[in-house]
């Protein structure tokens, strides 16, 4: 839509790794029986007290701290009144005019450039329950969810395309699991995302009326779903409509949103202190604790896997998508210091066959059995071919590779009389392609070296192969 230009901001809702709720000890363990998780406090029940989670506290201001954001030594907790069957209290105890951060930033990666998004702010808040429907014709609350902690970051409205918002997103999630604050789950709710979208005439400076979408969780959907919001704000401007300011829905399966309600403004909800909860008094030393625990970020160690390790920068980014995946390539090379080898290994094996959940991930073999067999490789002690086969066989045991070459009898043949005999008996059996190679078909040499490779079982050494078909082959006689 040429003559429009979107814009974007997000709002993110991120859970916070804690065992036990925001203001009470019931546990946020997923996937329990539906309203086992609960107590007085979580179920709103007259004369409860809510109490802050300390360690909720302290992973809320590590995130803040990562983002660039300022933290504020004091705040408040807020009232956020509005009625839902999931809401047990009637109201949601939030952070407003008094966030415990203020503006930060997120740096983000679009085809090849760089941007930076600002972020409003980072504050606390707790979730609410889960409405779940067609539960025998019924729809019924689950509460387990409610008093879940929560930090929701509130992106400025920066973004100015679908792609823009998958890029944030990402680069966001990422940032949260390195910090050890999230896990990134999308499938359970743990991270999830609304978008705020509207669009504006080319050139214009006057934001349009925006339009919120809800719960998205799936960076293809929020991709999708914004392209779709965008056509049809464009196609009501064209037809001289206006936009209602509302909050709509996403439907995957049929690529279309839909109203939910109609968006309420701050004054809606009748924001006023939580009078149960005394102001949240942030000290220095917390701050600086908690800075102390961030290590390198997702885009730092890219950076330094490109420019001093040599990897390619697809390599670099798949790497860095989860904290596991950075140490188990990190021990690898320190055990085997040819960087560029291990990480080949470790994206087209090892990750293959990697099952991540949460903040840990199950590898098929360790970084020493992959330094081994990297180092078998590379010494030229068995082919790749080879390599492939000792892989599955250590998957999931604690053989090394060097252990299973020797009982299955894999060395590489390098021995240059034998190999040297053998090549020639194959050009004497392939007359007719040995011909059509002196004749300029130099591609066949792949042929031949094939032919070696089969006979011996991918035992004889390639390089060595090659070389002794260039020479025979390369003669004015036949061999």
């Amino acid at each position: 839509m040429p003559e429009y230009e979107p814009v974007i901001g997000l709002e993110v809702h991120a859970q916070l790794l804690t065992r036990s709720k925001l203001f009470c000890p019931c546990s946020t363990e997923f996937g329990k029986s539906p309203n086992s998780n609960v107590c007085p406090v979580c179920l709103g029940l007259p004369g409860s007290l809510p109490v802050l989670n300390a360690k909720a506290l302290r992973l809320a201001v590590r995130a803040a701290t990562a983002l660039g954001c300022t933290i504020q030594s004091r705040s408040i907790f807020a009232r956020k009144n509005y009625f839902y069957p999931d809401l047990p209290k009637g109201y949601q105890i939030s952070q407003y005019e008094e966030p415990f951060s203020t503006r930060g930033k997120l740096d983000i990666r679009v085809d090849g450039v760089e941007r930076t998004a600002g972020i409003t702010r980072v504050h606390m808040e707790e979730d609410a329950g889960k409405n779940v429907h067609g539960v025998g014709g019924d729809s019924s609350v689950d509460l387990n969810r409610a008093g879940v902690p929560l930090i929701e970051i509130v992106g400025d409205p920066d973004l100015r395309s679908s792609a823009e918002a998958a890029a944030y997103l990402k680069t966001l999630r990422d940032l949260l699991i390195f910090i050890g604050v999230n896990d990134g789950n999308l499938e359970e709710g743990s991270f999830r995302c609304d978008a705020n979208v509207s669009i504006r005439p080319k050139g214009s400076e006057e934001l349009g009326t925006r339009t919120e979408l809800k719960n998205i969780n799936s960076f293809r959907f929020v991709q999708r779903a914004i392209d779709v919001e965008i056509a049809r704000q464009g196609a009501i401007l064209d037809a001289g409509g206006k936009i209602d300011q509302q909050t709509r829905s996403y439907d995957p399966d049929t690529n279309k949103t839909a109203t939910l309600r109609s968006k309420e403004d701050a004054h809606d909800y009748r924001y006023f202190p939580e009078p149960d909860l005394p102001p949240l008094v942030i000290d220095d030393d917390l701050v600086r604790s908690e800075r102390a625990k961030i290590a390198k970020l997702p885009q730092e160690l890219r950076a330094e896997y490109v420019a001093e390790l040599g990897l390619s920068e697809q390599a670099a980014v798949t790497l860095t998508q989860h904290p596991e995946y950075v140490r188990f390539f990190d021990e690898a090379r320190q055990l085997f210091p040819e960087p560029v080898k291990i990480a080949n290994w470790v994206l087209t094996e090892v990750l293959r066959d990697t099952h991540v959940r949460g903040l840990s991930a199950e590898f098929p073999v360790s970084p020493e059995q992959v330094a081994e067999l990297v180092r078998l490789v590379s010494g030229g002690e068995i082919s790749g071919k080879q390599a492939k086969v000792v892989f599955s066989l250590i998957q999931g045991t604690s053989k090394s590779p060097g252990a299973v070459v020797e009982e299955r009898g894999m060395r590489v043949v390098s021995d240059e009389g034998e190999l040297e005999a053998l090549c020639s008996g194959i050009v004497r059996a392939n007359e007719k392609q040995a011909a059509m190679y002196r004749a300029g078909k130099t591609g066949l040499l792949g042929y031949f070296v094939g032919q070696a490779m089969k006979k011996t079982g991918g035992s004889a050494n390639p390089k060595l192969v090659n070389q002794i078909f260039q020479r025979i082959l390369g003669g004015s006689e036949p061999a």
